[in-house]
């Protein structure tokens, strides 16, 4: 028997061609986890309406954005899980996704059949909300195997530290009027229903704060993207506080993403073009972003750390 580690990110098409597109889009929007509407009502919105109007838009966004190698984000969570391996050589190390492949499944019942007696279970989201961990959590349940489910890690001090680190060291390469942290937004009905997340996004953001005492409070912004849908969702919106800033004369803008530990969709897509595109459109002059954390080492070693960690002290969640 040895010590395994399953790391789970969110997924991707297959290809950047509509019809994998499609596909996964109706996997991801079909999980109860994500869309709280009732399946009578959902479904035939979902496929006679969302799927043939959004499928080959969000297809020309992944061409737009994808790597020779892949899908963004599948190739810097597979980097993560080669670093994440090489620095535990006695564990057995592997990655899966929530929707599309690799399968949580499969490879849970793989690491299983191959030795490992508990896996620690991480999702690639530091901070908890249903809409990520509800579907990981239903899919790793269901297999009925004997694991460590961690929750969270937006509290961990060496990751708060390290996310401290980046966001200073872009900030004191220009002079800019504010600092914005935005995170994956999510519908407010979630949180009303006792959903930690928005909380969890706060805290981040006023943890980071601590850190950095010489960066001036009254430039820190916490602020919402990727809405998604008629219904509201957390606020204030990222695109609509852009706007906003450059009308109060902020034409300088840094933007930190701490809900997307490696770039994809919603970083390449809808940070570098469409609120860039916004944000110079409407007389801003400088919109930089904080480097996601992807392939840096040192968020490999947390990541490591914390798997190890979990094994001597129960994790929340531990099944």
């Amino acid at each position: 028997m040895h010590p395994g580690l399953l790391l789970v990110n969110l997924g991707s098409p297959a290809s950047p061609n509509t019809k994998d597109v499609k596909q996964y889009l109706q996997e991801f929007l079909s999980d109860p986890s994500v869309i709280e509407m009732p399946a009578a009502f959902w479904q035939p919105l979902l496929r006679g309406v969302i799927l043939p109007l959004r499928s080959w838009r969000s297809a020309t966004f992944y061409r737009d954005s994808w790597l020779p190698a892949g899908s963004p984000l599948i190739v810097y969570s597979q980097a993560i899980r080669k670093q994440v391996q090489d620095l535990l050589p006695d564990w057995d190390v592997r990655l899966a996704m929530t929707y599309g492949q690799p399968d949580i499944t499969e490879t849970l019942q793989s690491m299983v059949a191959a030795g490992c007696e508990r896996p620690v279970i991480l999702p690639l989201f530091p901070q908890y909300t249903q809409s990520t961990h509800g579907g990981i959590r239903h899919q790793v349940e269901a297999t009925g195997l004997s694991h460590t489910f961690i929750e969270h890690f937006y509290e961990q001090p060496a990751y708060i530290e390290h996310l401290a680190s980046k966001v200073w060291q872009a900030y004191q390469q220009h002079d800019y009027d504010a600092v914005i942290f935005s995170y994956h937004s999510i519908p407010t009905a979630m949180v009303r229903h006792g959903d930690p997340y928005q909380q969890q996004c706060e805290a981040t953001t006023e943890a980071v704060q601590a850190q950095l005492p010489a960066l001036p409070q009254d430039k820190v912004i916490t602020a919402y993207q990727s809405k998604f849908g008629p219904m509201p969702w957390l606020k204030p919106y990222l695109k609509n506080k852009l706007m906003q800033l450059v009308e109060l004369g902020k034409r300088n803008v840094l933007i930190v993403t701490p809900s997307f530990v490696v770039d994809c969709l919603e970083t390449l897509e809808e940070d570098y073009v469409q609120n860039y595109q916004t944000f110079k459109a409407s007389g801003g002059d400088r919109f930089d972003l904080v480097p996601a954390m992807n392939t840096d080492p040192q968020f490999s070693q947390f990541l490591a750390d914390l798997s190890t960690h979990s094994l001597e002290v129960p994790a929340n969640g531990t099944a």
